[in-house]
């Protein structure tokens, strides 16, 4: 028998993916999708391709409706799980939170970066960080699982394996994004975001140590990099370009054989020659993430290449594999399918 899934925070970019991809499962059926924004209407309100589409026939009910499915993925702002992941926990469901509430386990870091209350102890002892390339084995059977930042699964799944490997130093490390607008949400309306402030232009933010991923990465690589995101005029898609000095003699085929020992048996890890160079539409719609690295004999830093959808292997894809190990799935059903090109 199928399990049933409910999604919080249905009508945004996150919870758009989720149904597309869970409609497509053959382990799960969607039987509710709570978002105030289009309440009383169907989920095709929402996303007019889910027309002709029976998940599309959903009705949308406000968030305060009873949570039905017996699997809940909270795709809301920071600061929501934070206040309903315990009382769902305690009706027995599992949990996948695509927020930041539950990634950290430094309360410190959480006040500075996120300045929001401390998630309940109780319930934060209870989450996972939902990587499953590092976390694999303490994700199967978990009921609470801590969705990554999309920055931060770029970067982590090109450094951490290199730094814990000491093929890498871990200083300085700088991690370059290119991120697209629909990292930011579907709900931002604020000026940076409108495509006549974002075509034909490129914006960093949140420069000097301060954006929220900069926490993950130190927590789940080992580093704390210089961490520098722009946003760019597309809509899906992230390019990590990672800088970082080589350690004692190590060497690019060194570095090379880290990655391909790390990811060997990863379904959606792509570990590409030097020189092969990965692009977002390589990804576009797919759960992978593809790297590539290089040495740069003028300085002798490596460049790492780490490329993902920021909707897909960034977040709502991430949820979906995170799911299916908690639960027993194969761990790629709903989520088979290579990047959509061209």
């Amino acid at each position: 028998m199928k399990k049933e899934v409910t999604i919080v925070g249905v009508s945004g970019y996150g919870g758009g993916e989720l149904v597309r991809l869970l409609a497509r499962h053959p382990d799960i059926k969607l039987v509710q999708a709570l978002g105030d924004t289009h309440a009383g209407q169907p989920l095709s309100s929402a996303f007019a391709g889910l027309h002709g589409s029976e998940v599309g026939t959903l009705i949308c009910e406000p968030k305060t409706s009873k949570v039905r499915g017996e699997i809940v993925f909270l795709a809301q702002d920071n600061g929501y799980s934070s206040g309903v992941a315990g009382t769902l926990l305690a009706e027995g469901r599992t949990v996948i939170d695509l927020a930041a509430d539950f990634r950290l386990k430094d309360t410190e870091a959480w006040e500075k970066f996120y300045k929001l209350p401390v998630p309940e102890e109780s319930v934060r002892e209870k989450a996972v960080y939902g990587l499953p390339e590092r976390h694999r084995e303490q994700i199967r059977g978990a009921r609470l699982m801590a969705n990554p930042g999309c920055n931060a699964t770029a970067a982590i799944l090109a450094l951490a394996p290199l730094i814990e490997a000491g093929v890498l130093e871990n200083s300085p490390v700088i991690v370059d994004v290119k991120a697209a607008v629909s990292g930011a949400g579907r709900a931002k309306s604020d000026a940076p975001y409108r495509f006549s402030e974002r075509n034909e232009s490129v914006v960093p933010y949140n420069v000097g140590g301060v954006h929220r991923h900069i926490a993950e990465i130190t927590q789940e690589a080992g580093v704390t990099p210089t961490f520098v995101p722009h946003l760019i005029p597309m809509s899906r898609g992230i390019v990590a370009t990672c800088y970082a000095p080589l350690k004692n003699k190590s060497s690019l085929e060194s570095l090379y054989e880290v990655w391909k020992r790390a990811y060997a048996s990863e379904p959606f890890v792509i570990v590409r020659d030097s020189g092969d160079w990965p692009t977002t539409k390589d990804t576009l719609g797919s759960n992978y993430c593809h790297l590539s690295a290089t040495v740069d004999p003028s300085t002798g830093l490596v460049v790492l290449i780490s490329v993902l959808d920021n909707l897909g292997k960034g977040a709502s894809g991430a949820a979906v594999q995170n799911m299916n190990v908690a639960l027993g799935f194969e761990e790629t059903a709903g989520l088979e399918g290579a990047g959509i090109w061209p």
